[in-house]
């Protein structure tokens, strides 16, 4: 019997809402990279690589993922349907590699949402004397509190209810949250650059061993510009402003980091930040002289904290929206609200993931974060062989923001990028720790086959150019060209 499920005649044209404008576009990217690592993770480079070492390393990290920033700026704006990824890897490579692609993301996504429920409440134990209340339980050397899961799942119902109210009520609460993080972080520069003292750089480098492991950490902390691509059917911007802000958000979220090392840098000794457990916070407090400075400082982590939850709350259910509306997912979940037009069962399921993050504690989301770490990078890969490909199979593809020495930069990209993948492996001084960071990934592999072994027998009959149509809607193959009004929907106010 044939069990396939015909397409609505609606379903390829179902689309979001275009609301995102520049500031809105920018500030999901930019605050998706500034989490709360600026905060903590300062010390440790500054202790390996020295002050100016650790500055050069955030250069070098930039410049790697900014290859990769390159692929994606180019193929967003071709390609503005929401998953971004998703239709890349679809339009080069067909819907296995795509289903990977997607599936490797959805791990990231949702990994970063639950492990930002568990930040939050640790994070505030350093404003909020004696929060750590109402003991419950040990898991995998962590302790858990009461105080601790009601103030994660208060985030996330936070995070959930913005979302769910609609693209405009979360970039709002984005680009708010980013204005603070902004100030807050001005002050810190200027303060630190007006009473730091120069002799506090010292040493300036160490080693070349320093700097490598400094540089190989940087370029996760650069996780996030691929936000855009994932809301780009919601942005009301020419196309070629896209790719553009794509890059420039790189570009600032290293001008932030460089400058952090260097406040840091200049307001604490060696052994005071290496001793430190906030020492961008203790470097606030000491220029100040004041605890009250360190704890605002503190309070802009926070705010750091919700721009990054927010932004990857937002890629994970636009990715699962648009996984559901091209047959990869139950359909279900691609069904937008009759008022919000939200995709409110994405939201619902990322939501839910999220608000039992707490319970599991710090330790293990840590894990579960760590896997995500490599299936980021394998979707990194996917992205710039997707570049790669198209290049050469579909040159008539319509691309508004055209990198030059497109193949060149693509080979760079695709090297980066399985270097990104060996930095994961056994061996590398980050490997992924056994048994428990490679079994989520396997478990999450087995996963995933069980949805696309269970959604190839539920599309029988559909084909690949069918399903092309449902993923890329107007950018599909077999589609015209896309309407002047797509490109040209940009509000000047």
């Amino acid at each position: 019997m044939d069990e396939r499920r015909r397409i609505p005649p609606d379903a390829s044209t179902k689309r979001l809402h275009t609301v995102l404008g520049q500031r809105e576009v920018w500030s999901l990217a930019f605050g998706a990279m500034i989490g709360w690592g600026w905060v903590v993770l300062s010390g440790e480079m500054i202790d390996r690589a020295g002050s100016l070492g650790s500055m050069v390393a955030i250069v070098v990290g930039a410049v790697m993922v900014g290859f990769v920033g390159l692929a994606y700026a180019e193929l967003t704006p071709a390609l503005p349907r929401a998953g971004g990824e998703l239709g890349f890897s679809f339009r080069a490579f067909g819907p296995t590699v795509s289903w990977i692609c997607g599936w490797a993301l959805l791990l990231a996504y949702t990994a970063v949402s639950a492990f930002e429920a568990v930040a939050l409440p640790t994070v505030l134990d350093y404003l909020v004397p004696d929060l750590r209340t109402g003991f419950v339980y040990r898991i995998a050397g962590s302790e858990v509190y009461l105080s601790w899961i009601l103030v994660g799942v208060g985030g996330a119902l936070f995070i959930g209810y913005a979302n769910w109210r609609g693209m405009k009520t979360s970039a709002f609460l984005q680009w708010t949250a980013t204005l603070g993080l902004l100030v807050v972080g001005l002050a810190f520069f200027a303060g630190t650059n007006i009473f730091g003292r120069m002799e506090n750089l010292h040493p300036l480098f160490t080693d070349m061993g320093g700097l490598f492991r400094v540089v190989i950490m940087t370029p996760f902390l650069f996780i996030g510009f691929d936000v855009i691509p994932q809301a780009a059917e919601e942005i009301r911007l020419p196309a070629q402003r896209i790719g553009a802000l794509i890059l420039f958000s790189i570009s600032m979220a290293a001008a932030w980091y460089i400058l952090v090392q260097w406040g840091v840098g200049l307001s604490l000794s060696a052994d005071q930040h290496g001793a430190s457990e906030l020492p961008t916070a203790d470097a606030m407090a000491v220029v100040f002289r004041s605890p009250l400075a360190g704890r605002i400082l503190v309070l802009g982590g926070i705010l750091g904290i919700v721009t990054s939850w927010n932004a990857f709350f937002v890629g994970g259910t636009r990715l699962i929206f648009a996984m559901a509306r091209g047959r990869m997912l139950p359909q279900w979940l691609a069904r937008l609200h009759p008022r919000y037009h939200t995709p409110s069962r994405a939201i619902a399921f990322v939501a839910g993931v999220t608000l039992i993050a707490p319970f599991f504690g710090r330790q293990a989301l840590v894990w579960v974060v760590d896997a995500c770490g490599l299936a980021t990078v394998i979707a990194y890969f996917l992205v710039v062989l997707s570049f790669l490909k198209l290049r050469t199979t579909a040159p008539e593809l319509h691309r508004p923001f055209k990198v030059r020495h497109g193949r060149i930069v693509g080979a760079l990209a695709l090297l980066i990028t399985a270097g990104f993948v060996v930095l994961y492996l056994p061996g590398s001084p980050s490997a992924l720790i056994w048994p428990y960071e490679w079994m989520i990934l396997i478990a999450w592999g087995l996963l995933g086959l069980l949805f696309y072994v269970r959604q190839r027998r539920r599309n029988v009959g559909l084909t690949a150019r069918e399903q092309e149509q449902l993923i890329l809607g107007d950018y599909a193959t077999a589609s015209p060209a896309p309407p002047v009004e797509v490109a040209a929907s940009y509000d000047e106010s």
